[in-house]
């Protein structure tokens, strides 16, 4: 990670700037999605900008379009090095108890970006019978 990506990340986890300014700031260094070769393809392709969810309820009624920058769950990951020991001990019990096997200790920007990087080949498509669509897809 070059040293101006790390230094707007850093400003975005301590609120210095929000996720729309250090979108721009990444987009201006020309940062903000390098390129990576899976092994098993040997094809270049670039990282996801955007963890989009679509929803459509099959009718002229209710539609839901979300998107999620990948800068957001970037600086997610800092913020998780300023939460105390205790905190996260809470939060890990927390989430033990609701069935959820998580440990923050387990999280780092190398297995985020490993994760972003498995997301890029992600697509969940559902349809049911009554015409109510579902779309979870990176871009």
């Amino acid at each position: 990670m070059s040293k101006d990506r790390t230094q707007i990340l850093n400003m975005l986890a301590e609120g210095k700037i929000n996720v729309e300014q250090a979108e721009k700031l990444l987009n201006a260094i020309g940062e903000d999605s390098p390129e990576k070769t899976p092994e098993d393809k040997g094809i270049s392709r670039k990282l996801p900008k955007y963890l989009r969810v679509e929803v459509n309820d099959g009718n002229e009624g209710e539609q839901i379009n979300i998107r999620v920058p990948m800068a957001l769950l970037r600086a997610g990951i800092k913020l998780t090095s300023l939460l105390p020991d205790e905190a996260q001990g809470k939060i890990d019990g927390a989430l033990k108890e609701k069935g959820v096997n998580f440990d923050f200790n387990d999280i780092n920007p190398d297995s985020l970006e490993e994760l972003i990087d498995a997301l890029s080949e992600l697509s969940v498509d559902v349809e049911s019978n009554s015409g109510e669509k579902i779309r979870v897809y990176c871009e």
